[in-house]
């Protein structure tokens, strides 16, 4: 194979939040976190297939990545039609909590 080639992994993402996502996101009322979360949706450009994990039930098809200290998780899809990586939520991870993000994202994709 040509070296000039462009491999599939080399593909750089669009980044596409929802309304919903962004308001999670500007919701953060710690800046800091909030530009450290931004930091790390940037990151899913590349190979965003490869990162984080695949969630199962009602989130199936999404992947769930890890931020800030691993106490939050930005929830997102990969779309390989359009090259799109949509993030639909991003939140603190608070288990058995109505204001977890899995929990959240569950209830806005009914």
């Amino acid at each position: 194979m040509d070296s000039d080639t462009p491999q599939p992994n080399n593909i750089e993402y669009n980044i596409e939040l929802t309304p919903t996502a962004i308001e999670m996101l500007e919701g953060v009322k710690d800046k800091r976190h909030q530009q450290l979360l931004s930091q790390r949706i940037d990151k899913l450009k590349i190979e965003p297939e490869k990162q984080g994990k695949a969630l199962v039930d009602e989130l199936r098809g999404y992947r769930s990545v890890r931020a800030v200290g691993q106490r939050y998780r930005i929830i997102y899809k990969v779309e390989l039609d359009r090259v799109v990586v949509l993030v639909v939520g991003v939140g603190l991870r608070k288990e058995g909590d109505k204001g977890d993000i899995y929990t959240l994202i569950e209830k806005l994709l009914e």
